[in-house]
């Protein structure tokens, strides 16, 4: 090629270039993520476009991206917060130049978000009269988060925010039920837990199945259900049911592998229940060594491996901090009334019973209570003197000995002792000694004596129920007067020492169990009444915080 004809193809190959800008177009486009799954609420970490070839000079996307993404046409980066869930679809992105353009499909996803979480429920509140009641609810998720309030299942209008409060409270609001919907705005929701108003008192729970006295009840340590076991009904009892605070029900569960009355019943750190002793045979005065396990999983019962050294009943059951029981005193002939003054202690890992030495004095309808450091105060009962007793003992788990303490200022049989949250003092109430008593006295574990309480109970009783209320209180119900069952109920108060009536049960009732609830409220059942040989009926206590 000649001088000539080498110029005019470079003037030609320049002015080509200068007419066209670019001689290179874009090649190989494609972006960081891809596909690309979104969660709809949520930013998204910007999605990066990589292309070769000459420099991309404009973006386009064809469709529109989801609600909420935006793609930049001069860097082509897509970012945003996707605001609402869009089934996968694919998204063609262009970048070009002058000399031309490059393409790919991005598949992009937009899901549904996780449903809201409630990070704190609303709560079961106990108040007076012409009070008013505030429920709130904490909680999480994605989106701006919107409320619904309820009433006993019926929407509340207007009640729409994270809270919602009452007008003043009524007889008619006692135990009205509160929950609330939380939904994100992208179709998922949750509801909230029940919260009730509960005036302070008794209400009627469900029945059980089978009227029953001297049962023993233990709270499950999975879902807060009740197990109700044995008791008598005519005949010593083989049953059992669970009571469900979720439903408000009674149902029945598996049967013991021996009728029983006037046995304990113990939750074991496993999850386990034991049941000891207590009556059986015919007639149901026979002592008995057995002991069986209910387990929640199965809800079946099963025979411990070994029996107990000596027959029970009106014996005591405590869980020790080890995680053993410890089984103290009963009698082993109801006929002759003959006691037991040895102790045992059940082993969860072996399921058997090992010896554990004998009291100082044997005993019967005594009460046991674990200590803050461990011990365990075994306080008064029925003596071989045939008289009630004013001694008491302690139990050290570490050295397995029984030693005395301080008597009490009375002697006592049927009586409760409760353990007082407030300063480890414990509570002994009630009981009989020279007649049904209204006295109660406090042990102290520092000095090991027993005084007085500032004031008596309102109503002498022996054989009722006492349980210590998240409040700090103990609610004292029902037991028996020298003549007749009792449907009083009373508080104390440790603050200042002293008993105060409070709302009556719907029935009398003795030698009945009352449980505490997760709720707080406590669950009094069964029992024995001056005009029924067994009661089928239950109710529910709510204390005044």
């Amino acid at each position: 090629m000649n001088r000539a004809l080498r110029l005019a193809t470079l003037s030609f190959a320049v002015a080509l270039a200068a007419c066209s800008g670019n001689d290179q177009a874009p090649v190989g486009l494609s972006y960081t993520a891809s596909p690309a799954v979104y969660t709809a609420g949520s930013a998204i970490t910007p999605n990066q476009p990589r292309v070769g070839g000459g420099a991309v000079t404009s973006f386009s996307v064809w469709p529109a991206l989801p609600t909420g993404l935006s793609m930049s046409v001069t860097t082509g980066v897509i970012e945003g917060t996707p605001t609402a869930v869009t089934a996968a679809a694919v998204y063609t992105v262009t970048a070009a130049n002058s000399g031309g353009n490059a393409s790919t499909g991005l598949l992009i996803t937009v899901s549904q978000p996780p449903a809201p979480v409630i990070a704190t429920q609303p709560v079961t509140q106990v108040v007076a009269l012409d009070q008013v009641v505030t429920f709130s609810v904490t909680a999480t998720g994605a989106g701006t988060l919107t409320y619904q309030w309820h009433r006993d299942g019926a929407a509340l209008a207007g009640q729409v925010g994270a809270s919602v409060t009452t007008d003043p409270v009524t007889y008619l609001d006692d135990d009205a039920e509160f929950t609330v919907v939380i939904t994100d705005g992208y179709g998922g929701d949750v509801t909230s837990a029940v919260a009730k108003i509960r005036l302070e008192g008794f209400i009627a729970a469900a029945s059980m199945a089978t009227p029953r006295q001297n049962q023993a009840a233990s709270k499950l340590s999975s879902g807060g259900k009740v197990l109700v076991t044995g008791g008598f009904s005519i005949h010593p009892l083989q049953g059992a049911e669970l009571y469900d605070p979720a439903t408000g029900a009674f149902a029945a569960t598996g049967n013991l592998t021996a009728a029983r009355q006037n046995h304990t019943s113990t939750l074991l750190g496993n999850g386990q229940v034991l049941l000891v002793g207590g009556q059986g045979g015919v007639g149901g005065g026979l002592a008995l060594d057995t002991a069986e396990l209910y387990s929640a999983g199965t809800e079946a019962f099963a025979p411990t491996t070994g029996l107990m050294g000596s027959p029970r009943v009106f014996h005591t059951a405590t869980l020790l901090g080890d995680g053993t029981v410890l089984i103290t005193g009963g009698l082993w002939n109801t006929v002759a009334h003959s006691l037991v003054s040895s102790a045992e202690v059940y082993d969860p890992a072996t399921k058997t019973f090992l010896a554990a030495g004998s009291m100082t004095t044997g005993r019967y309808w005594h009460t046991a209570t674990l200590l803050p450091d461990g011990q365990v105060l075994i306080a008064g009962g029925y003596g071989g003197s045939g008289l009630p007793l004013d001694s008491a003992e302690l139990y050290d788990p570490a050295t397995g000995l029984f030693t005395a303490t301080g008597n009490m200022n009375s002697p006592r049989y049927g009586q409760t002792a409760t353990l007082l949250s407030a300063d480890g003092l414990v509570l002994v109430a009630g009981g009989y000694g020279a007649g049904v008593l209204a006295g109660a006295e406090l042990y102290e574990p520092a000095s090991g004596t027993f005084q007085t309480t500032t004031g008596a109970l309102n109503v002498a009783r022996q054989f009722h129920t006492a349980t210590a209320l998240p409040s700090g209180k103990v609610l004292l119900a029902g037991g028996l007067t020298a003549t007749e069952g009792l449907e009083s109920a009373e508080l104390y108060d440790p603050v200042i020492g002293t008993f105060a009536v409070t709302d009556p049960m719907e029935f009398e009732r003795a030698h009945g169990t009352a449980t505490l609830l997760d709720s707080g409220e406590v669950l009094v059942l069964g029992g024995w009444s001056m005009s029924d040989a067994g009661l089928a009926s239950a109710e529910l206590f709510a204390g005044a915080p």
